[in-house]
Protein backbone atom coordinates (compact mmCIF):
# COMPACT_ATOMS: atom_id res chain seq x y z
CA UNK A 1 0.00 0.00 0.00
CA UNK A 2 1.37 3.34 -0.63
CA UNK A 3 0.55 5.17 2.39
CA UNK A 4 0.44 3.66 6.17
CA UNK A 5 -2.65 1.65 6.79
CA UNK A 6 -2.76 3.16 10.12
CA UNK A 7 -5.20 5.82 8.50
CA UNK A 8 -8.99 6.99 9.80
CA UNK A 9 -11.89 5.50 8.05
CA UNK A 10 -15.71 5.52 8.35
CA UNK A 11 -17.35 2.12 8.40
CA UNK A 12 -20.89 2.84 6.83
CA UNK A 13 -23.80 1.35 5.52
CA UNK A 14 -26.60 1.28 2.95
CA UNK A 15 -29.52 -1.04 4.02
CA UNK A 16 -26.98 -3.39 5.52
CA UNK A 17 -24.81 -3.63 2.92
CA UNK A 18 -22.01 -2.44 4.69
CA UNK A 19 -18.10 -0.25 3.54
CA UNK A 20 -15.07 0.95 4.97
CA UNK A 21 -14.92 4.29 3.33
CA UNK A 22 -11.27 5.62 3.24
CA UNK A 23 -10.28 9.52 2.59
CA UNK A 24 -7.47 9.35 0.22
CA UNK A 25 -7.84 12.69 -1.05
CA UNK A 26 -5.21 13.78 0.97
CA UNK A 27 -2.76 10.93 0.89
CA UNK A 28 -2.72 7.79 -1.12
CA UNK A 29 -4.43 4.61 -0.54
CA UNK A 30 -3.61 1.86 -3.24
CA UNK A 31 -4.46 -1.61 -1.43
CA UNK A 32 -3.17 -5.01 -2.27
CA UNK A 33 -5.94 -7.23 -2.63
CA UNK A 34 -4.57 -8.77 0.08
CA UNK A 35 -4.46 -6.26 2.63
CA UNK A 36 -8.45 -5.54 1.05
CA UNK A 37 -9.10 -9.09 2.31
CA UNK A 38 -7.63 -8.39 5.51
CA UNK A 39 -9.95 -4.87 6.31
CA UNK A 40 -13.24 -7.00 4.85
CA UNK A 41 -12.68 -10.12 7.51
CA UNK A 42 -15.11 -9.95 9.94
CA UNK A 43 -13.13 -12.11 12.01
CA UNK A 44 -9.80 -10.77 12.43
CA UNK A 45 -10.42 -7.15 10.35
CA UNK A 46 -12.94 -4.45 10.07
CA UNK A 47 -15.31 -6.56 8.42
CA UNK A 48 -17.35 -5.31 5.55
CA UNK A 49 -19.14 -6.21 2.13
CA UNK A 50 -16.96 -3.44 0.16
CA UNK A 51 -13.77 -1.31 0.80
CA UNK A 52 -14.26 2.12 -0.51
CA UNK A 53 -11.76 4.89 -1.43
CA UNK A 54 -12.48 8.47 -2.16
CA UNK A 55 -9.51 10.30 -3.85
CA UNK A 56 -9.34 13.61 -5.79
CA UNK A 57 -11.02 14.14 -9.13
CA UNK A 58 -11.14 16.37 -12.10
CA UNK A 59 -14.28 18.69 -11.94
CA UNK A 60 -15.92 16.65 -9.67
CA UNK A 61 -16.52 16.32 -6.14
CA UNK A 62 -14.78 13.18 -5.73
CA UNK A 63 -13.30 10.57 -7.37
CA UNK A 64 -14.54 6.88 -5.84
CA UNK A 65 -12.65 3.32 -5.72
CA UNK A 66 -14.56 -0.10 -5.15
CA UNK A 67 -12.87 -3.29 -3.71
CA UNK A 68 -15.33 -6.52 -2.93
CA UNK A 69 -14.71 -8.18 0.06
CA UNK A 70 -12.45 -10.81 -1.98
CA UNK A 71 -9.87 -8.06 -3.39
CA UNK A 72 -11.24 -7.69 -6.35
CA UNK A 73 -11.43 -3.83 -7.90
CA UNK A 74 -14.91 -2.87 -9.16
CA UNK A 75 -16.21 -0.62 -10.99
CA UNK A 76 -19.94 0.11 -9.18
CA UNK A 77 -21.63 -0.06 -6.10
CA UNK A 78 -24.57 1.41 -5.75
CA UNK A 79 -25.27 1.38 -2.28
CA UNK A 80 -21.41 2.21 -1.83
CA UNK A 81 -21.95 5.59 -3.77
CA UNK A 82 -25.08 6.62 -1.67
CA UNK A 83 -23.16 6.67 1.42
CA UNK A 84 -20.50 8.52 -0.18
CA UNK A 85 -22.75 10.94 -1.80
CA UNK A 86 -24.01 11.58 1.38
CA UNK A 87 -20.75 12.64 3.22
CA UNK A 88 -19.81 14.68 0.18
CA UNK A 89 -22.89 16.53 0.18
CA UNK A 90 -22.56 17.04 4.28
CA UNK A 91 -19.28 17.95 3.74
CA UNK A 92 -19.83 20.81 0.83
CA UNK A 93 -23.10 21.62 2.66
CA UNK A 94 -24.88 21.52 -0.38
CA UNK A 95 -28.10 18.78 -2.19
CA UNK A 96 -25.84 17.65 -4.33
CA UNK A 97 -22.62 15.46 -5.61
CA UNK A 98 -20.89 14.62 -8.92
CA UNK A 99 -18.22 11.26 -8.09
CA UNK A 100 -16.14 9.76 -10.88
CA UNK A 101 -15.79 6.47 -11.11
CA UNK A 102 -15.02 3.63 -13.21
CA UNK A 103 -18.25 3.23 -14.64
CA UNK A 104 -18.80 7.09 -15.66
CA UNK A 105 -19.71 9.86 -13.72
CA UNK A 106 -22.37 8.95 -10.87
CA UNK A 107 -24.32 12.23 -9.38
CA UNK A 108 -25.94 12.13 -6.15
CA UNK A 109 -29.14 14.37 -4.61
CA UNK A 110 -30.18 14.58 -1.55
CA UNK A 111 -34.02 12.82 -0.92
CA UNK A 112 -34.45 13.67 2.71
CA UNK A 113 -32.79 12.91 6.07
CA UNK A 114 -30.12 10.59 5.45
CA UNK A 115 -32.27 9.74 2.62
CA UNK A 116 -29.81 9.86 -1.26
CA UNK A 117 -31.09 9.14 -5.11
CA UNK A 118 -28.05 8.32 -7.03
CA UNK A 119 -28.15 8.69 -11.04
CA UNK A 120 -26.35 5.58 -11.75
CA UNK A 121 -26.72 6.13 -15.78
CA UNK A 122 -28.00 4.19 -18.33
CA UNK A 123 -28.11 0.42 -18.23
CA UNK A 124 -26.30 -1.75 -20.43
CA UNK A 125 -28.46 -3.97 -22.32
CA UNK A 126 -26.29 -5.86 -25.19
CA UNK A 127 -24.92 -8.94 -25.11
CA UNK A 128 -21.32 -7.31 -25.39
CA UNK A 129 -22.14 -4.58 -22.47
CA UNK A 130 -23.07 -7.03 -19.90
CA UNK A 131 -20.04 -8.54 -21.42
CA UNK A 132 -21.02 -12.47 -22.71
CA UNK A 133 -18.89 -14.68 -23.64
CA UNK A 134 -21.10 -15.17 -27.18
CA UNK A 135 -24.05 -13.45 -28.29
CA UNK A 136 -27.29 -13.98 -26.90
CA UNK A 137 -30.75 -12.15 -26.09
CA UNK A 138 -30.47 -10.47 -22.72
CA UNK A 139 -33.86 -10.45 -22.02
CA UNK A 140 -34.16 -13.97 -21.90
CA UNK A 141 -31.02 -15.72 -22.02
CA UNK A 142 -30.64 -18.99 -23.91
CA UNK A 143 -28.32 -20.77 -22.17
CA UNK A 144 -29.18 -23.10 -19.08
CA UNK A 145 -27.05 -21.67 -16.13
CA UNK A 146 -28.16 -24.24 -13.06
CA UNK A 147 -29.60 -27.58 -13.00
CA UNK A 148 -31.67 -26.10 -10.71
CA UNK A 149 -33.20 -23.04 -12.62
CA UNK A 150 -35.49 -23.61 -15.26
CA UNK A 151 -35.63 -20.25 -15.64
CA UNK A 152 -33.76 -18.60 -18.48
CA UNK A 153 -32.29 -15.65 -16.57
CA UNK A 154 -32.30 -11.67 -18.02
CA UNK A 155 -28.95 -9.82 -18.35
CA UNK A 156 -28.47 -5.98 -17.17
CA UNK A 157 -25.22 -4.34 -16.73
CA UNK A 158 -25.33 -1.56 -14.20
CA UNK A 159 -21.32 -0.52 -14.29
CA UNK A 160 -21.13 -4.08 -13.83
CA UNK A 161 -22.59 -7.75 -14.66
CA UNK A 162 -25.65 -8.94 -13.16
CA UNK A 163 -28.00 -12.21 -14.42
CA UNK A 164 -31.26 -11.56 -12.46
CA UNK A 165 -33.43 -15.01 -12.60
CA UNK A 166 -37.05 -14.48 -11.62
CA UNK A 167 -38.57 -16.86 -9.27
CA UNK A 168 -42.27 -17.40 -7.61
CA UNK A 169 -40.75 -17.37 -4.14
CA UNK A 170 -37.45 -16.46 -2.49
CA UNK A 171 -35.30 -18.97 -1.47
CA UNK A 172 -32.04 -18.23 0.56
CA UNK A 173 -30.84 -22.14 0.55
CA UNK A 174 -31.44 -21.48 -3.36
CA UNK A 175 -29.37 -18.57 -3.68
CA UNK A 176 -26.44 -19.24 -1.30
CA UNK A 177 -26.23 -22.81 -3.93
CA UNK A 178 -26.80 -21.40 -7.08
CA UNK A 179 -25.10 -17.78 -6.88
CA UNK A 180 -21.65 -19.25 -6.45
CA UNK A 181 -22.17 -21.54 -9.13
CA UNK A 182 -24.02 -19.14 -11.77
CA UNK A 183 -21.29 -16.65 -10.51
CA UNK A 184 -18.34 -18.12 -12.02
CA UNK A 185 -20.55 -19.79 -15.29
CA UNK A 186 -18.49 -19.52 -18.47
CA UNK A 187 -20.70 -17.46 -19.98
CA UNK A 188 -19.54 -14.49 -17.87
CA UNK A 189 -16.05 -13.94 -18.70
CA UNK A 190 -15.72 -11.15 -15.97
CA UNK A 191 -18.07 -13.08 -13.50
CA UNK A 192 -21.25 -11.80 -12.35
CA UNK A 193 -23.73 -10.64 -9.55
CA UNK A 194 -26.97 -13.24 -9.28
CA UNK A 195 -30.27 -11.91 -8.64
CA UNK A 196 -32.88 -13.88 -7.42
CA UNK A 197 -36.51 -11.86 -7.62
CA UNK A 198 -39.98 -12.27 -6.63
CA UNK A 199 -42.24 -10.10 -8.44
CA UNK A 200 -45.32 -8.75 -6.05
CA UNK A 201 -46.45 -6.15 -7.96
CA UNK A 202 -46.98 -3.83 -10.90
CA UNK A 203 -44.36 -1.72 -8.69
CA UNK A 204 -42.40 -4.27 -6.16
CA UNK A 205 -39.98 -6.85 -6.50
CA UNK A 206 -38.59 -8.54 -3.31
CA UNK A 207 -34.80 -9.27 -4.47
CA UNK A 208 -31.81 -11.49 -2.99
CA UNK A 209 -28.61 -11.17 -4.64
CA UNK A 210 -25.22 -13.50 -4.30
CA UNK A 211 -22.85 -10.32 -5.15
CA UNK A 212 -19.74 -11.39 -7.05
CA UNK A 213 -16.73 -11.62 -5.11
CA UNK A 214 -19.00 -10.68 -1.89
CA UNK A 215 -21.55 -13.50 -1.96
CA UNK A 216 -25.17 -13.27 -0.15
CA UNK A 217 -25.49 -9.15 1.31
CA UNK A 218 -28.23 -7.77 2.95
CA UNK A 219 -28.61 -4.87 -0.03
CA UNK A 220 -27.30 -4.79 -3.32
CA UNK A 221 -27.66 -1.34 -5.54
CA UNK A 222 -26.63 -1.75 -8.38
CA UNK A 223 -28.26 -5.07 -8.14
CA UNK A 224 -31.86 -3.62 -7.65
CA UNK A 225 -31.44 -1.29 -10.29
CA UNK A 226 -30.68 -4.74 -12.81
CA UNK A 227 -33.92 -6.31 -11.37
CA UNK A 228 -36.08 -3.13 -12.19
CA UNK A 229 -34.76 -2.88 -15.68
CA UNK A 230 -35.58 -6.94 -16.64
CA UNK A 231 -38.83 -6.72 -14.80
CA UNK A 232 -39.51 -3.72 -16.76
CA UNK A 233 -37.94 -5.47 -20.48
CA UNK A 234 -39.92 -8.40 -19.86
CA UNK A 235 -43.24 -6.87 -18.73
CA UNK A 236 -43.32 -7.90 -15.51
CA UNK A 237 -43.29 -4.64 -13.76
CA UNK A 238 -43.66 -0.57 -14.48
CA UNK A 239 -40.67 1.44 -14.86
CA UNK A 240 -40.42 2.42 -11.22
CA UNK A 241 -40.82 0.16 -8.31
CA UNK A 242 -39.70 -0.38 -4.84
CA UNK A 243 -37.08 -3.21 -4.27
CA UNK A 244 -37.71 -4.83 -1.37
CA UNK A 245 -34.01 -6.37 -0.24
CA UNK A 246 -33.26 -8.06 3.34
CA UNK A 247 -31.91 -4.87 4.61
CA UNK A 248 -34.98 -2.27 3.87
CA UNK A 249 -36.51 -1.32 0.58
CA UNK A 250 -34.98 1.12 -2.37
CA UNK A 251 -36.58 2.81 -5.13
CA UNK A 252 -35.67 2.36 -8.19
CA UNK A 253 -36.71 4.83 -11.70
CA UNK A 254 -35.76 3.90 -14.73
CA UNK A 255 -36.48 7.32 -16.73
CA UNK A 256 -37.80 8.04 -19.85
CA UNK A 257 -34.28 9.28 -20.07
CA UNK A 258 -32.63 5.69 -19.87
CA UNK A 259 -31.11 6.82 -16.50
CA UNK A 260 -31.74 4.84 -13.88
CA UNK A 261 -32.25 6.34 -10.42
CA UNK A 262 -31.98 4.49 -6.97
CA UNK A 263 -32.90 6.30 -3.98
CA UNK A 264 -32.23 4.69 -0.39
CA UNK A 265 -30.76 5.48 3.04
CA UNK A 266 -27.13 6.20 4.09
CA UNK A 267 -25.68 5.71 7.28
CA UNK A 268 -23.06 5.84 9.37
CA UNK A 269 -22.02 3.11 11.95
CA UNK A 270 -18.92 4.26 13.46
CA UNK A 271 -15.24 5.44 12.88
CA UNK A 272 -11.77 3.80 13.26
CA UNK A 273 -8.35 3.70 11.98
CA UNK A 274 -6.90 0.56 10.04
CA UNK A 275 -5.13 -1.27 11.78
Amino acid sequence: MSAPMSRPFLKMNGLGNDFVVVEARSAPFAPTAAEVRAIADRTSGVGCDQVISIERGEGVDARVRFWNADGEEISACGNGTRCVGWLLMQAKGSDHAVMESRAGLLVATRAGERLVSVDMGTPGLGWRDIPLADEQDTVTLGVPLHPAMAEPGACVSMGNPHVVFFVSELDEALVRSVGPVVERHPLFPQGVNVGFAQVLGRDRIALKVWERGAGLTQACGTGACAALVAAARRGLTDRTATVAVDGGELLIEWRADDHVVMTGPAAVDFAGRLP
